[in-house]
């Protein structure tokens, strides 16, 4: 298996929906808590990834994809729009592995590489959070972030009931 980390620019993200689509669904029908409820379709993720589309192009956020031969199989973002008293923060978000494709340390590569380009964009912090109790949330201690705390009652599994939020924060250079 050969992974290429890439940079994704407007025109690459509108290309790479499809591909994107399936792997929101693959992970929110798989139990991920990344803001939507099951079931969910690829036809459901789409307006999503146009507006994250919309949003590389404005240069809000950064969006990165993972792919294994030329298929992009996981994502994460860099949210690099922020108030004017937070230009050095950015939000990472969806961190997202297809789960034919875990196992292969793409979700170090995906964070390794969002990281040093939030860095080259002049984010010296990053935060996140994620489901407190899911696989997600013991990845982020061991790729050297720090847990803050946790939220009760954040948001919901995307089968339905409430789950609490753990937040963690990186600084970077």
């Amino acid at each position: 298996m050969t992974a290429t980390i890439r940079l994704l620019d407007a025109a690459k993200a509108r290309t790479a929906i499809p591909d994107l689509c399936e792997v929101l669904a693959d992970c929110v029908n798989g139990g991920a808590s990344v803001g939507f409820m099951q079931p969910y379709t690829n036809a459901d993720a789409e307006p999503y990834w146009q507006g994250v589309a919309d949003a590389v192009a404005s240069g809000a956020t950064l969006l990165f994809v993972a792919e294994i031969d030329g298929r992009p199989v996981g994502t994460v973002q860099v949210g690099a729009a922020q108030m004017p008293n937070q230009p050095h923060r950015g939000d990472l978000k969806k961190l997202l592995v297809h789960r034919s494709a875990r196992g292969k340390g793409l979700a170090r590569l995906l964070m390794d590489t969002a990281e040093r380009e939030a860095a080259a964009h002049g984010k010296t912090l990053l935060v996140l959070d994620t489901a407190t109790g899911s696989e997600a949330e013991a990845i982020y201690p061991r790729l050297g972030w720090e847990r803050v705390g946790v939220i009760p009652d954040y948001a919901m599994w995307p089968e339905g009931g409430l789950c609490a939020t753990t937040f963690f924060y990186k600084r970077v250079a």
